[in-house]
């Protein structure tokens, strides 16, 4: 399961109403903030895919103003293609197999 760190800039005067939409996604946490709009957010997906789904929502989410990446962990899902449980439906630049 990928995991990624993020960063949410929003309107601060907005902070309360985007996070109430941030917590409506399954697989959204929050994990603190800051008085300028800064929102700290882990979000946990089934698939790399499915987290660019997800990340895609949120920046199309009224009176957020960024989303930064600030770690990403899919090392299970590397091991789950390996063992060819799972396959990607884009190739990352690579040629498919």
């Amino acid at each position: 399961m990928p995991i990624g760190g993020f960063v949410v800039t929003v309107d601060p005067d907005k902070v309360d109403r985007v996070k109430e939409m941030l917590l409506a996604i399954s697989g959204a946490e929050l994990h603190g903030q800051d008085e300028k709009g800064n929102l700290v957010l882990v979000l946990d997906a089934e698939t790399s895919e499915e987290m660019e789904l997800m990340t895609k929502e949120i920046r199309e989410l009224p009176d957020v103003l960024a989303l930064g990446l600030v770690y990403f962990h899919a090392e299970d899902e590397v091991e789950r293609i390996e063992k060819g449980e799972y396959r990607p439906s884009r190739s990352f630049g690579r040629k498919p197999v």
